[in-house]
């Protein structure tokens, strides 16, 4: 059994040695942008022209030379107006000045802007009431970016600014990393779908629905593959299949060490090599991650928390490099004050539901009443996870400790 530090580091070891690299679309910015977000771009994008491509005030103003504003109370006559599309027709000549706009181009002869706020109106001048010092309140041409540089890496993540830059640069059809598909399967006898009736000992599979939740928030693309009874060879059929259409498969259930758990045998039957089975950690300590027919495989466990605990921890990541990505994003773990203590037991890390909050600016965390890792309620009502480290299981209140949101709420 290994620490999940140990464990997320080895899955992002054999996925960085053993991914293939995505397949590439092409998609139209114009058309679809929203597609475009969290994608991994597979091209360099270059500025096609200076940015900005003119000296640009900053500034609502007075464009002005700095020589005639030495001192205060300089009167310049108005000769005109530059606002942001339309440019002065004309130069700005000893004594004169011309009203701006922010996002104007600047005229020319002047290398100043004074704002509207130094300023006041006399007639047809303008009287300056502080001194003005050359390149106040305007960017150079090309201080932005220059004609040919290269504006967006390969490899980047696609967010709204990296988008925004691609748009203004003109680029409006990305190549990007195809989505990984990721299959989902779901074991046990008692699995029944989400619109079947329901039996006293049957339980409904939420399984397949969080996990394509959270497949869809990690950046792939969820592939629905059923559910499979506790039975060896049906197993089998399911797991061959979800494989051959899929980039990578998922299971839920069956990894434990029951008479009917039956996933890392049937999985071992098809040649996969495993890299661990348990995880030093509550819930999710059955946690499989294997190798077969070459893709990677994760056995989580059945029960609903556990799963969306172990799928944070060591799919994300998998998603992520098989999505392109150079390397994963960190565990997000951010810092808050613990509001009443805490005790736990057994010798592992533990993933408690639990809410921050900032009551007086400052982060404070509050785990919540939960009945064990079937309690999908206890997630519902939570935002974070509070992480309680294997070497120091009790913690007192006012202790800072690691909190880990919850992907998707906070």
């Amino acid at each position: 059994m290994i620490s999940f530090e140990a464990a997320r580091e080895k899955v992002i070891e054999i996925l960085t040695a053993r991914a293939a690299a995505p397949k590439v679309e092409t998609l139209d910015l114009t058309a679809e942008p929203a597609r475009a977000h969290g994608r991994i771009l597979t091209e360099e994008i270059l500025a096609d022209r200076n940015y900005p491509p003119f000296n640009r005030s900053i500034r609502d103003g007075f464009a002005v030379r700095a020589a005639d504003a030495a001192e205060p109370g300089a009167r310049l006559r108005l000769i005109g107006e530059s606002r942001a599309g339309v440019a002065f027709d004309g130069a700005v000549g000893a004594g004169e000045c011309v009203r701006i706009l922010t996002g104007a181009p600047l005229p020319r002869g002047a290398n100043a802007v004074v704002m509207n706020e130094h300023t006041r109106e006399e007639g047809e001048f303008i009287v300056l009431d502080q001194t003005v010092r050359p390149g106040q309140h305007y960017v150079l041409a090309g201080t932005e970016a220059r004609v040919g540089e290269v504006v967006i890496q390969r490899g980047a993540r696609l967010s709204y600014a990296e988008l925004a830059m691609a748009a203004q640069v003109g680029h409006g059809c990305l190549k990007i990393s195809r989505r990984p598909r990721v299959a989902i399967v779901s074991t046990g006898d008692e699995l029944i779908s989400v619109g079947e009736p329901v039996g006293p000992y049957q339980i409904r599979n939420s399984n397949s629905i969080s996990l394509a939740a959270q497949v869809a928030l990690g950046g792939g693309e969820p592939v629905a593959s059923g559910k499979a009874p506790d039975d060896a060879a049906q197993l089998r059929a399911r797991i061959e299949q979800s494989l051959d259409s899929s980039d990578m498969l998922v299971l839920s259930g069956g990894v434990s060490v029951g008479k009917y758990d039956l996933v890392e045998q049937v999985l071992h039957d098809l040649g996969a090599e495993f890299f661990f089975d348990a995880v030093a950690i509550r819930p999710g300590r059955p946690t499989v991650f294997g190798w077969c027919r070459g893709k990677p495989v994760f056995g989580l466990p059945g029960n609903p928390v556990s799963t969306m605990v172990t799928f944070e921890l060591f799919v994300v990541p998998a998603i992520e490099l098989l999505s392109g990505a150079r390397q994963p994003r960190p565990l997000p773990f951010f810092k808050a004050i613990l509001a009443h203590p805490v005790d736990e037991k057994g010798g592992v890390a533990h993933f408690l539901p639990a809410c921050v909050t900032w009551p007086r600016g400052e982060s404070v965390v509050e785990v919540l009443l939960w009945e064990g890792s079937g309690d999908i309620g206890a997630v519902v009502r939570a935002n974070c996870f509070l992480l309680v480290h294997e070497s120091r299981l009790h913690l007192e209140a006012g202790e800072t400790v690691d909190v880990l949101p919850r992907r998707g709420k906070l």
